[in-house]
């Protein structure tokens, strides 16, 4: 027991050298020159960089499109997507790699001030995965509204664009150089997609697959019809960034009807662990029980199930789809 402590310090120099000697490498990986330069590429075209430096031919893409069709509903695709709309430039392979890191450091945190050895792996799972999948889906949310909430002035930029006679490439070139990220990033990715040979279309669909919004599409919807059937663009986007606003405006409605059900149900979810956290600090050795006993483990166990079914409840009560 006299030397745990040079252990503890041991394994923790040993950690944060490894931690070190990893970032180092991502670093690499993610900022070199010519992961950059394939990651943008990716980026605009949406497709993998042949052998001979080209873009893969339109069947391939196209081929390769419809496979991926399949990997849909795998989570990692998810994750991968997920990733995208939040703005990240990461790998599934390097996220994944920081959780596992993140969880290693938490759960040697734990284990060296003497955690219960229960909630040692608990809280690595927590600290490693679940508060970095967690801080994604924020800042992919936050993102997206950020985007919609922008998108209906940039109809209007395109609308009196073409009325004054612009093209509707120009257009979009001055949303991406004047209006703000990520609005401005997304379109200034659909000019680059035209200039490395995609369509207009093909570059709108790579963007909706960035930015999977109901405004966005109807965006891309509107300017495929026009293209088959003709017709005055400018006022068909008029009304639809009319219709935008109104949708917004019924939007911010419903979220103040419903925040006060969306501030109770935060509440009542945080409640116990906040309860508990508290008495752990306060009377640690009333606590411990849960811990170190077989019955403390069964109460915990449908401790925790209640808790997720109510928090699942109370989500599904007061998440409006609009």
């Amino acid at each position: 027991m006299a030397d745990m402590p040079t252990i503890v310090a041991l394994l923790v120099l040993v950690l944060l050298g490894a931690v070190g000697t990893f970032g180092v490498v991502l670093y690499r990986l993610l900022y070199g020159s010519r992961a950059r330069l394939k990651r943008r590429v990716q980026q605009v075209v949406g497709g993998r960089v042949g052998g001979r430096g080209g873009i893969l031919q339109p069947r391939r893409r196209t081929l390769q499109r419809l496979k991926s069709n399949d990997d849909r509903q795998r989570w990692a695709y998810s994750l991968r997507e997920q990733l995208r709309q939040a703005g990240l430039r990461l790998e599934v392979r390097h996220f994944l790699a920081i959780c596992a890191c993140l969880a290693a450091t938490a759960w040697l945190v734990a284990w060296a001030v003497s955690v219960p050895p229960l909630a040692q792996p608990m809280a690595g799972a927590i600290i490693g995965f679940g508060l970095p999948k967690v801080a994604v889906g924020w800042r992919a949310k936050r993102r997206i509204d950020r985007f919609t909430t922008a998108f209906a002035d940039a109809l209007d930029i395109v609308v009196r664009g073409m009325r004054s006679g612009l093209p509707l490439g120009e257009c979009i070139n001055i949303i991406g150089r004047e209006m703000p990220d990520p609005l401005g990033a997304e379109f200034r990715l659909i000019t680059e997609g035209q200039k490395l040979g995609l369509s207009l279309q093909e570059s709108l669909e790579r963007a909706v697959e960035r930015m999977p919004t109901a405004d966005f599409r109807y965006f891309t919807i509107v300017l495929a019809i026009q293209k088959q059937t003709g017709g005055n663009l400018a006022e068909t986007l008029g009304k639809l960034a009319d219709l935008l606003r109104q949708r917004k405006r019924m939007r911010d409605k419903i979220k103040a009807y419903s925040s006060e059900a969306t501030a109770s149900a935060m509440i009542i979810g945080s409640l116990p662990l906040v309860v508990g956290g508290l008495l752990t600090l306060v009377a640690r050795d009333y606590v411990t029980l849960l811990y170190t006993t077989g019955t403390g483990h069964v109460l915990l166990t449908i401790g925790f199930i209640m808790m997720t079914t109510g928090t699942l409840v109370m989500r599904k009560m007061i998440n409006f789809d609009f």
